[in-house]
């Protein structure tokens, strides 16, 4: 099958280059000449312009920035898509923007799925990433195949704009685990506990979460913990605080108060103004810890 992929940056690469090697032909795009390389090592064609990647595309993703990125490059690409060609949003972006974009590609006679992604830069590689996809049942289906070769879960989740949805609440959910995490595991230095034992002992036990497990902020304990590479690469400060924003934004529509996130996200946006925008989101253990100021 001829798959368009636009943009083919950390969590794009990977995700086109897992497509190729199901034995599909992946043509992609980024703007971004440094990814380009890496694209090509992975068999991607990468050609020079959106509308030329999706020529001839049955299923044409996207993996870009924000709502409004997409809807732009939605609407550049639009008039060259096949007429039946399926239309696949993993960006994470915000609700009504997804639901605006359902409109606007079903008007023009093709389909779409908002379809966020769940698992990193690590998961984007392994092809073991959690898809959450609103949109037409059926159109799930035709596609499912597909999104397969980079998926370890796919989830229909809803309607038009439910998958942006789901992700909201997700995200919610680990920038919560994630402040606990920091700060119980500063609290257990400070008290004197060993940090090996009590990653181990919270893995069996109530305070388990993807986030300690994955994230745990002392150097040594989890190997794909960013402590270990001084906060450098994963999931960034500045892309977990545009997040969270999407999350409060929804909470603001449906009139859904988000005491807790918001706290999460103005310390996310203090790391950011501090300089550590593009650190692993779990340097937030040194704004915890004191490491790090914001005053």
């Amino acid at each position: 099958m001829r798959i368009a992929f636009i943009g083919l940056g950390n969590m794009g690469g990977p995700m086109a280059g897992n497509l190729v090697k199901a034995g599909h032909e992946v043509a992609g795009v980024d703007p971004n000449e440094s990814s380009h390389a890496a694209a090509r090592e992975l068999g991607i064609d990468v050609v020079d312009s959106a509308a030329e990647a999706v020529r001839g595309a049955q299923v044409v993703f996207t993996m870009l920035p924000s709502g409004k990125v997409v809807t732009a490059v939605v609407d550049s690409i639009l008039d060259a898509c096949d007429s039946d060609a399926v239309i696949v949003d993993s960006s994470t972006i915000d609700v009504e923007s997804a639901r605006a974009l359902h409109e606007r590609i079903a008007a023009s006679g093709r389909r779409f799925l908002d379809a966020p992604v769940s698992g990193g830069i690590g998961g984007a590689a392994a092809g073991t990433l959690t898809f959450m996809v609103g949109g037409d049942e059926q159109t799930v289906a035709d596609v499912r195949e597909v999104i397969e070769a980079m998926a370890g879960k796919i989830f229909h989740v809803g309607g038009p704009g439910a998958g942006q949805s789901a992700k909201a609440c997700n995200n919610l959910m680990l920038a919560i685990n994630t402040a606990g995490l920091c700060e119980a595991a500063t609290l257990a230095d400070r008290l004197g506990l060993d940090p090996q034992v009590m990653y181990e002992l919270a893995q069996v036990s109530s305070g388990d979460s993807w986030a300690l497990r994955t994230w745990y902020p002392v150097p040594g304990v989890v190997d794909s913990a960013g402590v270990n590479r001084d906060f450098d690469g994963g999931f960034s400060v500045d892309l977990f605080a545009k997040d969270l924003g999407l999350a409060l934004d929804a909470g603001a529509s449906t009139n859904t108060p988000l005491e807790y996130v918001q706290r999460v996200r103005d310390q996310f946006l203090a790391l950011s103004e501090a300089g550590y925008g593009n650190k692993d989101c779990s340097i937030l253990v040194r704004l915890i810890d004191g490491t790090i100021t914001t005053d």
